[in-house]
């Protein structure tokens, strides 16, 4: 039996998450002069993010190994071949994507990343883990790298970048999103009106709390 793209990849996810935990100390140091009020404002601000990730350039800011397993469920439930991410840092959760759409027998998944430090990370990982092929990198802005030249029709998206910029994002691929499309934005509780929009009745979405820090939404129509 063939073995499953994301067990062979366990030794490569186990060696990043043991790298994440152990820059946890350093992170909360970049901290030490920010109140926590200071930092929730520089999460929902549209201008003040910018600090906020630089003091983030080099932790991992990984998805946890739950939402990890989650996404690459959905991708192979989903069956998707075409995947948008915003927010790749050093490309765990684009690993658990790829590996998704390898086992589905391949596909496109676009990622963007204004880091350059943290894209090229990504892709030293993404090329240990045999996926570097399935997977375009885009160094920048999102909100220009994710503008133009976007698949007609769009099957799962992560949302894990600057998270007052989730509806903006969403504005950038909301025409593209096919029907039973999968969202899923984490920490989106720092996205108030993106948590807005997506739960509106009406609003073309389904959309709930999905385990600590995951909102799942579903494009309905």
């Amino acid at each position: 039996m063939t073995i499953p793209t994301i067990a062979s990849l366990a030794p490569l996810l186990d060696r990043l998450f043991d790298q994440d935990e152990a820059a946890r100390g350093a992170t909360r140091a970049a901290f030490a002069d920010v109140t926590d009020a200071d930092r929730t404002r520089m999460m929902q601000s549209k201008t003040d993010y910018r600090d906020l990730y630089a003091r983030l350039k080099d932790a991992p800011l990984a998805v946890s190994r739950e939402t990890g397993h989650l996404l690459y469920m959905l991708a192979r439930s989903s069956r998707a071949r075409t995947i948008v991410e915003f927010g790749t840092s050093f490309g765990i959760s684009t690993l658990y994507l790829a590996a998704g759409l390898r086992d589905n027998g391949g596909g496109r998944l676009i990622t963007s990343e204004f880091e350059p430090s943290k894209a090229a990370r990504a892709r030293e990982n993404l090329s240990a883990g045999e996926l570097i092929d399935l997977v375009e990198i885009r160094e920048g802005d999102a909100l220009k790298t994710l503008s133009r030249d976007l698949p007609d029709q769009i099957d799962l998206v992560l949302l894990d970048g600057a998270k007052a910029l989730y509806p903006d994002i969403l504005d950038l691929i909301e025409d593209r999103l096919k029907p039973g499309a999968i969202i899923v934005a984490d920490n989106a509780d720092f996205s108030p009106d993106y948590l807005a929009r997506v739960r509106k009745p009406g609003n073309g979405y389904m959309s709930t709390p999905f385990a600590e820090d995951v909102e799942l939404t579903v494009r309905i129509s």
